[in-house]
């Protein structure tokens, strides 16, 4: 517990300027989030990083992550989809260069690897870099939630959980632990709309917070599964007492992406 906590305190001493800061600050930290994430999934299928398949996941996990901007030197009728699908493409040649050694099956884990996490990462930054002056404060918004789910399902799983909520690929969750979760969300959020302008309605972002609180735990319950379906109890050790950085942001790739298109951002 105690490593946990130093690990805890050290992280958010670094992200909270960057947070605050946003920018180019912000869309570097989540390029450096999405490439260790992308590493992860490497690692946890055992596959060296030090490696053309990699580099070439690598390029196709950052080309979805960056901000849209950064292609605008593209023809118009280029878009970074359409640079994310030739390396895709370059994944799939490589099937057939290294006779089946990677296979159709290792260029699609990475290939969705890379949208899952590139996807996510992007919309960090694009929810706090948003140009209406409200970015931070829905990013933070977006924090809150995932956290205080986070947090509630701990600490009201461990008091009165009874009841497994998805054994077979959780087996410490329960169902009084997920319920106890949304509320603790709906209760944070309703505290944090009431203190902090964002812009939006706040009744809807209180009704919402109950809808990103059940997707945030829908991706804590994928990482779980893809853990087990790889025999890992982290997806990295990045971080001391908490593990990697899918471990941490699990719920937040799932989230970030439904905020922004349900309109939110």
């Amino acid at each position: 517990m105690k490593q946990r906590v130093i690990t805890a305190v050290i992280a958010l001493i670094l992200f909270i300027p960057i947070v605050l800061a946003g920018g180019i600050w912000i869309d570097l930290l989540t390029c450096l989030f999405a490439a260790v994430g992308i590493s992860e999934i490497f690692i946890m299928k055992k596959q060296i990083i030090v490696s053309w398949d990699f580099v070439l996941a690598l390029l196709a996990t950052l080309t979805i992550t960056v901000p849209n901007a950064f292609f605008k030197f593209l023809p118009a009728f280029l878009n970074k989809y359409d640079i994310f699908y030739i390396f895709v493409m370059l994944m799939l040649v490589r099937t057939v260069l290294s006779k089946n050694k990677e296979t159709f099956d290792d260029a699609g884990v990475y290939t969705l690897a890379a949208l899952y996490i590139g996807t996510g990462f992007h919309y960090m930054a694009a929810i706090r870099n948003v140009d209406d002056g409200y970015g931070l404060a829905i990013l933070c918004y977006v924090f809150v939630v995932v956290w205080s789910t986070d947090i509630g399902a701990y600490m009201i799983g461990r008091k009165i959980g009874k009841h497994k909520l998805w054994p077979v690929i959780s087996p410490n969750k329960t169902w009084e632990g997920s319920i106890g979760a949304v509320i603790c969300a709906l209760i944070c959020s309703a505290i944090y709309v009431y203190l902090v302008p964002t812009g939006r309605n706040n009744i809807l972002m209180i009704a919402l917070a109950l809808v990103f609180s059940i997707i945030g735990q829908m991706g804590d319950l994928v990482e779980s599964a893809y853990k087990r379906f790889y025999g890992v109890k982290d997806s990295g050790k990045i971080l001391p007492g908490h593990g990697g950085i899918l471990d941490r942001f699990d719920s937040m790739l799932f989230v970030l992406p439904v905020v922004a298109f349900l309109g939110i951002l």
